[in-house]
């Protein structure tokens, strides 16, 4: 950190897809100075593809983080990470058209991350999914990803959700136990007082405002922001 203020920020997210398509969910976690998940947040997509689900993850992580701070965003999809660092430079030229002059899966998805990278300091870098020792923010978002697509409610930090979601199979997990009792998951609040906490890492409120490290925020209809800016809009 420099003067109080985050030099960097460490990210993953991630997607899952039960069935592909099929009951859907993206993920997103940020890692603490020491490289450990920190907050993260989850939100089901319905039936969606795993596609789908990646870029959205990557959408969310985007519009939740300060986009005036660098950010390494760390993935396990080849696709999502070729689509907005290789292929879509060439997609623009042509029209939004493939190379076999297909129109572009996904393109409303991709326009809109290509408009939160404008002028960004964003670094991807490629982790590969499902390693013993892997990468462990990886592995954190692509565990929420999996349970919010199954359980299909939203979850995170945001909703009180301390502790990490469970593994794949769920085994020797307490929250995993909790996750399978329909009444475990967190459910998203749509009106009265608002939970404030103290912003970890800067931001930006819904209203185009940023706020600041250690300002209080809570949690908005499309993500954190001024408890101000949630209360005008329930």
């Amino acid at each position: 950190m420099i003067g109080g203020m985050v030099e960097r920020v460490v990210a993953a997210c991630d997607g899952a897809s039960k069935g592909n398509p099929g009951p859907a969910a993206w993920g997103w976690v940020v890692g603490d100075t020491e490289g450990r998940p920190e907050r993260w947040e989850a939100g089901p997509l319905g039936t969606a593809t795993n596609n789908v689900a990646e870029l959205t993850a990557l959408e969310q992580l985007l519009t939740a983080t300060d986009a005036a701070v660098p950010l390494e965003v760390r993935m396990d999809s080849q696709y999502a990470m070729k689509a907005v660092t290789e292929w879509l430079p060439g997609w623009k030229r042509k029209g939004w058209k493939t190379s076999t002059g297909k129109p572009v899966a996904n393109q409303e998805l991709v326009q809109r991350i290509d408009a939160l990278l404008t002028g960004r300091p964003v670094e991807f870098r490629y982790v590969p999914a499902h390693q013993v020792g892997g990468d462990p923010l990886n592995d954190f978002a692509d565990r929420a990803a999996s349970m919010v697509a199954v359980a299909q409610e939203a979850a995170g930090s945001a909703y009180g959700s301390d502790d990490p979601p469970p593994s794949a199979t769920g085994e020797g997990s307490s929250a995993a136990a909790r996750a399978k009792r329909p009444s475990a998951a967190p459910r998203k609040r749509t009106g009265g007082a608002a939970r404030t906490l103290k912003a970890k890492f800067p931001g930006r409120c819904r209203c185009g405002r940023s706020y600041a490290a250690g300002e209080e925020i809570a949690k908005n209809d499309d993500g954190w922001g001024h408890p101000a800016c949630r209360a005008a809009s329930v």
